[in-house]
């Protein structure tokens, strides 16, 4: 553990001092560099993306864009490879809006967009994690499918921060663990969800419904529980929040659903053991302290529980500062171990590229909160640029 703490102290230290040295002399080295080398054209730019934020943890396709903008500044760049690059990066794009088009259109004619004034609206942010979560443009089912559930995600947490006794809540709560189906027209999510089920026992024959029920359940529970901690004042220390916080974030409940709709092969094994696997845990934990650390306070006083932060500060007596380098300390370690459960041997219960989906949303809590809750308040954190250039924006051709 000091070996451990020791490396990361030097990373830390190690990034900051090439930071500074950047700051005050980009130009010099990249006016030296290109000029000796045309292969080290751009190196000083991708140096600090890097620094700003390591490439591995970095949302795949804002990089992808990054490096053809970077790459067709080279001088001996390969002009056919840089054209047909942004082809494809156009093309998809007007993949992306006509999946877009679609999932804009899906929630409004349902009425829930009218009946929940309180909730946000966040249509095209809840899209734009599934980019993040799976980019080639053969997925656009799986994408369509995943938004929905983002957007059931947003609003349901609204509920339990905003709206509801806590006496409502915990009858909100016992209808998920219920799932009675006399009851459909009360809980959209019912038919969303128990729709995907009949799709996959039709094309899968395999019934996953009692997995997916349960993740809503659980997750209910999640929120039930953080919705009692505000109401009657309870401050949790640091583990007990995290135990809990986990599962809040929603994640375990997403990759459920993304296991059943995306993997070819379905196995009971990790449908029932999806709550022991690391990856997810990991990933979890990620998405939720990256969003922990740029919660507001107009947040926490709407109805949001202690974050992370707060809870270590509570705890120990440590300052701001020092309770956010803990929780950026917990993410470099969650990365330390999605890294070496990705590359250790094991047996392949769970597939490959459903496990790099899972980082995937590690990766893409990174880029949604690098600045400030790009979640919540988008405009206030950078997220619109990113949303823009990946959605809206093509890239334009020589």
């Amino acid at each position: 553990m000091e070996a451990h703490h020791i490396f990361q102290q030097n990373r830390i230290l190690s990034c900051k001092t090439t930071s500074d040295f950047l700051q005050h002399n980009n130009s010099d080295f990249v006016d030296t560099h290109s000029n000796k080398n045309c292969e080290s054209f751009g190196v000083g730019e991708m140096v600090a993306q890097a620094l700003d934020m390591p490439y591995h943890w970095r949302m795949r396709r804002l990089a992808t864009r990054s490096y053809i903008n970077l790459y067709g500044m080279k001088p001996n760049k390969n002009p056919v490879l840089v054209e047909l690059a942004k082809l494809d990066f156009n093309i998809v794009q007007a993949v992306y809006q006509e999946e877009l088009k679609y999932v804009s259109s899906a929630f409004p004619n349902r009425g829930l967009a009218n009946q929940l004034h309180f909730s946000r609206d966040r249509i095209v942010e809840n899209y734009f994690w599934t980019i993040g979560q799976i980019q080639e443009p053969q997925f656009g089912y799986v994408r369509r499918i995943m938004a929905k559930l983002y957007t059931l995600l947003t609003t349901i947490d609204d509920i339990y921060d905003i709206c509801g006794t806590l006496e409502e809540l915990q009858l909100f709560t016992a209808a998920f663990a219920s799932w009675d189906v006399n009851r459909l027209d009360e809980l959209p999510m019912y038919n969303e969800v128990n729709s995907i089920g009949c799709d996959i026992l039709r094309n899968k024959n395999i019934n996953v419904i009692p997995f997916l029920r349960k993740s809503w359940a659980d997750v209910s529970n999640a929120f039930l529980v953080e919705a009692i901690w505000y109401k009657r004042g309870h401050k949790p220390n640091t583990e007990e929040y995290m135990q809990n916080a986990w599962k809040s974030i929603g994640v375990p409940t997403i990759c459920v659903h993304f296991y059943c709709v995306f993997s070819d092969q379905l196995s009971v094994q990790v449908l029932e053991t999806f709550h022991l696997q690391d990856v997810v845990r990991c990933s979890a934990f990620v998405v939720r302290l990256a969003n922990d650390l740029v919660t507001s306070q107009e947040e926490l006083e709407r109805g949001d529980v202690l974050k992370s932060n707060q809870c270590y500060m509570n705890e120990t007596g440590a300052s701001q500062e020092k309770a956010c380098v803990h929780v950026r300390q917990i993410i470099n370690d969650m990365w330390d171990e999605m890294n070496y459960e990705k590359t250790k041997c094991r047996s392949l219960l769970i597939p490959q590229d459903f496990e790099e989906s899972v980082m995937n949303l590690a990766r893409m809590s990174q880029c949604m909160y690098q600045y400030g809750d790009g979640h919540g308040s988008p405009e206030k954190a950078k997220i619109v640029d990113s949303v823009m250039s990946l959605l809206f924006n093509p890239i334009i051709l020589d």
